[in-house]
């Protein structure tokens, strides 16, 4: 009798340790690609292979009218707002940098003073999360593993790698243009860990550096771009025309930097995060580990060639045929399905103006308002130089101190330069973030520039140009950073452990991903979150 009644309590605490057993990936992979538009995905689908992107959108869910809803759409913004849910006036990363209107200083995203460099350059390891103000996807799954499960983050870009893994991260790993090598800062250690250190001494960026970049098939089968010599692209270094091959010669002139521009940037990425995987032994313990990867090199070709030049082409069916060489890796180390994919975008990026103008399409470059003439039109109306600091990331940044110490009137000062950029050529709308109550714009514009507005870091104007008007870049290539749908109309796929095969045109808000992934992950949204679960997957 005592046998049974053993057996029979064996039993019921066995049964009672299944039942809370919480069902949960192994593994997730957070994929962000910088710049990639959501046209992408089909501009070049006949030319993508079974197992890469076209693997994703057949046997995954694809979120079709995923959409970014807040200014400025740059890249740090867009990373920390993946994973954090919600926006820059509440995580307060503004922009790629900004200045603090208390001190009027230059900021950097995760530029951190208080840090040291490990295993790189002094200025490339200055860098933590620091400057984010709130918790990521990420930190709330340490959180809810009591630390158990690894976080860890790779990208060629500090940015990339640091604000999606938190922080609360085991580590987030960087390229150092000095030396070609991963580096990270002491706000995750004091060294590197083996096998990082093992894979920078296999020294493949000296081999990819020095490739010469040609395209993967005969230059007249890439039918979905110009020609080959556009005036459009920019020339890289030691370049007469912006032509294929480039020679790696003028590149390896810049050092590892030029590795930024070509696609070996994207193939080191998935080197060292199959190397982070493997060294790790993500996805082999008892709780989710989940690594965060951003491909930056599609982000420095976009700016340097524009969206339809045969680079872009050619460095996404790249990438798709990594892609395809990567997610057959996931199988066979933590096993299909048990890792949960998702891969979307920080942002977009525009056509170029000069494009767009000979096409005849309305466009145009909008640095006529800059802080110089700002500056000579304001002294000539109040007697006072340096009345604005700065205009930097679409908004305008005033000399508080200067308008206080001459005794002018702050309003009268904000009103006249809100006027007189309204008149000029290729601007929308001109809101006074104080005064926003009084501003007529329509949505979704009046929500994205609130979602934006950080009273510490932002500026106190908001220029929005007109569709097809961009700043700050010069006449080849392109650049991004407005509320237009090709700036925020972006990718959002979901594939593997939990993700149902279907697609919604439903429109999705960039700030859903991270809510989406707490739910699926049956643990606490980030902090500051304002997203909410895409319905459709959760089913």
């Amino acid at each position: 009798m005592k046998r049974v009644q053993l057996l029979l309590l064996t039993l019921i605490c066995a049964s009672g340790a299944n039942a809370q057993t919480l069902p949960r990936p192994k593994l997730v992979v957070g994929i962000v690609v910088d710049q990639m538009r959501w046209d992408y995905l089909y501009r070049y689908y006949d030319r993508y292979e079974a197992g890469g992107f076209k693997r994703l959108m057949t046997k995954g869910f694809n979120c079709q009218n995923t959409m970014i809803n807040y200014l400025p759409s740059f890249t740090a913004p867009g990373h920390a707002c993946v994973y954090t849910g919600t926006v820059p006036s509440v995580h307060g990363i503004a922009a790629n940098d900004w200045i603090d209107n208390q001190t009027g200083r230059h900021w950097y995203c995760t530029e951190d003073t208080a840090v040291s460099p490990v295993g790189g350059s002094l200025y490339a390891g200055k860098m933590s999360p620091r400057n984010m103000h709130a918790t990521t996807v990420t930190d709330e799954l340490r959180l809810a593993t009591n630390m158990r499960s690894k976080v860890f983050g790779i990208a060629i870009k500090d940015r990339g790698s640091i604000l999606p893994a938190g922080h609360m991260a085991n580590g987030a790993y960087w390229f150092d243009d000095s030396t070609g090598n991963f580096i990270t800062s002491s706000f995750y250690g004091n060294r590197l860990p083996d096998w990082l250190t093992t894979f920078n001494n296999k020294r493949l960026a000296d081999s990819l550096v020095d490739k010469d970049w040609t395209t993967l098939y005969p230059l007249n089968t890439y039918v979905n771009s110009v020609e080959d010599n556009s005036k459009y692209e920019g020339k890289l270094p030691g370049e007469q025309a912006p032509v294929f091959p480039h020679s790696a010669k003028g590149m390896r002139n810049r050092g590892y930097q030029g590795l930024r521009y070509l696609p070996g940037g994207n193939t080191i990425t998935f080197e060292a995060a199959k190397a982070c995987i493997a060294g790790e032994q993500l996805g082999s313990g008892n709780s989710t580990d989940f690594l965060c990867v951003s491909f930056s090199s599609t982000d420095y070709a976009g700016h340097q060639y524009g969206p339809n030049a045969i680079e872009m082409e050619d460095m996404f069916l790249r990438m798709d045929k990594e892609l395809a060489a990567f997610l057959p890796y996931l199988d066979s180390k933590v096993g299909a399905g048990n890792y949960t994919i998702f891969l979307t975008a920080d942002h977009g990026g525009a056509h170029n103006t000069g494009f767009m103008k000979d096409r005849k399409a309305p466009a145009g470059n909008a640095d006529a308002v800059g802080t110089t003439i700002l500056n000579q039109m304001l002294e000539k109306e109040f007697g006072t130089d340096s009345i604005v600091r700065t205009v930097y990331n679409y908004q305008v940044y005033f000399n508080e101190d200067v308008i206080a110490r001459k005794r002018l009137s702050e309003n009268a000062v904000v009103e006249r330069t809100k006027n007189w950029i309204a008149e000029q050529e290729g601007v929308s709308f001109v809101v006074d973030m104080h005064d926003r109550g009084h501003n007529v714009t329509p949505e979704p514009l009046r929500t994205m520039i609130v979602n934006g507005y950080n009273r510490a870091r932002s500026g106190r104007l908001q220029i929005i140009p007109q569709p097809g008007w961009y700043g700050g870049h010069s006449g080849t290539g392109t650049t991004h950073g407005t509320w237009n749908p090709y700036d925020t109309h972006i990718p959002l796929l979901w594939y593997g452990w939990g993700i149902p095969k279907g697609e919604t045109y439903r429109k999705v808000q960039m700030t859903d991903i991270a809510a989406t992934l707490a739910a699926l992950l049956h643990i606490q949204q980030p902090n500051g979150c304002i997203g909410e679960p895409i319905a459709e997957i959760l089913k």
